[in-house]
C-alpha cells in the first residue's frame, strides 16, 4: 500500500504521468501537501499551455521510451496516471513504483464523511452522474458531480479539507481507464449502467474492459445498483468483494421485482429501498418529470419492450440515479424534484438549428456505437442524414449499421480512418448514399455540414452521432459539436 493520508505524502517523490485535467488536479493537490513532484508529459510544448508551480519538476519527451527513461530516473515512490495513458505505455509499463488513479489519490486524502456514489458504464454516464447531483441537491446536499464528467476529483477533495464548504456527498463518474488505477475507494453505493464494446484500443481486449469496469463495485458498503437487462452488470455484482451486508439492486424499465426499481405504468417505482419490498413500492416521480429530456417528445421507444413518452435509456438513467440516491438516504419526493430540475449539457441530442424545414441534432457526446443507437433509435424512419466517423477506438459498426438501415437517407463519413463506418455501410446499407469528407480537409465540419444540407429534404434531421472519439480531428467532443453548430449556421447564411 503507498501513502494513505496526507502527512505520508508529504516530502514523497511522486511521479504525476500525463498534464490533462486529471493530471493538473494531481498536481495541485501534491504541490498543496508538499510532495516532491515530477511532471511527464508527451507534448514537448505543454509547458507552454499549463503552468506549473516552481518547485514541480517537468519532463517532456514525444518519444515514448525517453519519455519513460527520463521520468523512471527521478526514482518516484508514487506514480499518478492520467486516465488517457494506456498501462502498456511505457512509463507506466516500467514503473517500479504502485501506480494510482486521481480518483485513488483523491479517496486517500479525503475528511471523513463523505458518502462516495460511484457510476460507471459505456453509455449515460455523465447524463446519470448529473441527474444524482440534481437529486442530491433537491435532499439539500452539497454533492457535486465529479470525476470523468469534468470535474476532476482530488482538487474538489483537498478543497473541502482545507477548511471549504463541505462536502456531504460526492456524485462520482468513473471511466474504465480511472477505475484501472483505483485500488482502495470504498462507495457507500455504486452502479455500473452497461457495458458494450469501447476503449478496446486501451485495455487490449473486451475482457480487460468488462473486468476494469468491474471494479467500480469492489468494496461497496450498501447498494450495488445494476442493469437488469444487462446480465454482464449482474455478473459483475455477484462476482464483487463488497462490505458484508451490501446488496444488489437492479433497475428496469419493466416492472419492477422486489429488490429493483422499475416502472409501473407512468410511475417510477422503487421496491428496493421500502420496509416490505415483497408487496409494496414507493413512487419516485412519474415519466412527466423526464418528459423536458425527450428530444423526440412525446412517442419515442424505450427499447427495452414498452413504449415509454421518453427514450428507453433516459428512463433507466434516471432509475439509476434514483437507486444510488435512494442507498444515501434520499427520499422518494427528493428524486423527483431532482429529476424535474435537471438539465441535459450541450452535445446530447441537441438541437441546434431548424432551417429550410431540417432539423440539427448535436448528439457530438455519442462516441461509440451503442450511444450513437441511442441518438439514432430517436430518429425518423427514411429521414435521418447521418454524420459519423472519428476514432473508432478498435470497435466496428456492422451491427449499428444494419439495426438502423431503415432511419437513413444518407450518411456523412468523417475521421482519419473512414474505413471502420465506410465498410460497415458498404456491407448493409449499399444502397444508402453518403459522402466521405477527405481526412485532410481543413474545415472537415463545413464539409460535413454542406453535405448533409444538401442530401437533407424538409421534415429531416441531420444528426451528429459519430460514434467514435473525436481527437484524430477535434481537440474534444465539445469542440466536435460547437464546430458541427457554427457550420451549420455558415451553411444556412
Amino acid at each position: 500500500m503507498g501513502p494513505a493520508t496526507i502527512d505520508e505524502l508529504r516530502g514523497r517523490k511522486v511521479l504525476v504521468a500525463g498534464l490533462g485535467a486529471s493530471g493538473r488536479s494531481a498536481l495541485e493537490v501534491l504541490t498543496e501537501v508538499g510532495a516532491q513532484v515530477v511532471a511527464a508529459d508527451a507534448d514537448p510544448g505543454v509547458a507552454d499551455r499549463v503552468q506549473l508551480p516552481a518547485q514541480v519538476r517537468l519532463v517532456a519527451e514525444a518519444d515514448p521510451d525517453r519519455l519513460a527513461e527520463a521520468a523512471l530516473a527521478t526514482e518516484p515512490d508514487l506514480v499518478v496516471a492520467s486516465p488517457g495513458w494506456s498501462p502498456r505505455a511505457p512509463l507506466l509499463a516500467g514503473a517500479h513504483a504502485e501506480v494510482i488513479s486521481e480518483v485513488e489519490l483523491a479517496w486517500r486524502i479525503a475528511p471523513p464523511g463523505i458518502r462516495w456514489l460511484t457510476l460507471t458504464g459505456t453509455n449515460g454516464k455523465t447524463t446519470t452522474v448529473g441527474m444524482l447531483a440534481a437529486i442530491l441537491a433537491a435532499h439539500g446536499w452539497n454533492a457535486p458531480a465529479v470525476g470523468n464528467v469534468g470535474t476532476p476529483i482530488a482538487a474538489t477533495v483537498l478543497a473541502a479539507r482545507a477548511g471549504g464548504r463541505r462536502l456531504d456527498a460526492l456524485a462520482v463518474e468513473l471511466s474504465s481507464a480511472q477505475l484501472h488505477y483505483t485500488r482502495t475507494l470504498v462507495p457507500l453505493a455504486s452502479a455500473c449502467l452497461n457495458v458494450e464494446a469501447d476503449h478496446l484500443d486501451w485495455h487490449g481486449s473486451m475482457d480487460a474492459y468488462v473486468a476494469d469496469k468491474a471494479r467500480v463495485y469492489a468494496r461497496t458498503e450498501a447498494a450495488c445498483v445494476y442493469n437488469s437487462a444487462d446480465p454482464r452488470t449482474r455478473q459483475m455484482v455477484e462476482q464483487a468483494d463488497v462490505t458484508e451486508g451490501a446488496r444488489a439492486v437492479g433497475f428496469t424499465l419493466t416492472t419492477p421485482a422486489a429488490g429493483e426499481v422499475g416502472v409501473v405504468e407512468d410511475v417510477l417505482a422503487d421496491r428496493a429501498f421500502v420496509a416490505n419490498r415483497a408487496s409494496h413500492a414507493a413512487e419516485l416521480g412519474t415519466l412527466a418529470d423526464l418528459e423536458h429530456l425527450s428530444p423526440g417528445g412525446r412517442g419515442a421507444t424505450a427499447g427495452g419492450g414498452a413504449d415509454l413518452p421518453v427514450p428507453g435509456h433516459v428512463v433507466a438513467n434516471a432509475l439509476a440515479a434514483a437507486a444510488l440516491a435512494r442507498a444515501a438516504g434520499v427520499q422518494p419526493a427528493e428524486v423527483s424534484a431532482g429529476l424535474r430540475s435537471y438539465t441535459v449539457g450541450p452535445h446530447r441530442m441537441q438541437t441546434v438549428a431548424e432551417l429550410g424545414g431540417v432539423r440539427y441534432v448535436d448528439d457530438s457526446k455519442a462516441t461509440n456505437a451503442h450511444a450513437a443507437a441511442a441518438a439514432l433509435a430517436a430518429m425518423p424512419e427514411g429521414g435521418t442524414v447521418w454524420i459519423a466517423g472519428g476514432q473508432a477506438k478498435g470497435a466496428q459498426f456492422d451491427e449499428l449499421v444494419a439495426r438502423f438501415v431503415t432511419k437513413l437517407r444518407a450518411a456523412v463519413v468523417i475521421g482519419t480512418d473512414p474505413e471502420p463506418i465506410t465498410g460497415a455501410l458498404d456491407r448493409h446499407a449499399p444502397d444508402v448514399p453518403r459522402h466521405v469528407v477527405p481526412a485532410g480537409d481543413t474545415e472537415v465540419m463545413t464539409t460535413a455540414v454542406t453535405r448533409a444540407a444538401g442530401l437533407a429534404r424538409p421534415g429531416d434531421v441531420v444528426l451528429l452521432a459519430p460514434a467514435c472519439a473525436s481527437r484524430d480531428q477535434f481537440v474534444s467532443y465539445a469542440e466536435r459539436g460547437e464546430k458541427f453548430a457554427a457550420a451549420v449556421q455558415q451553411v444556412h447564411r
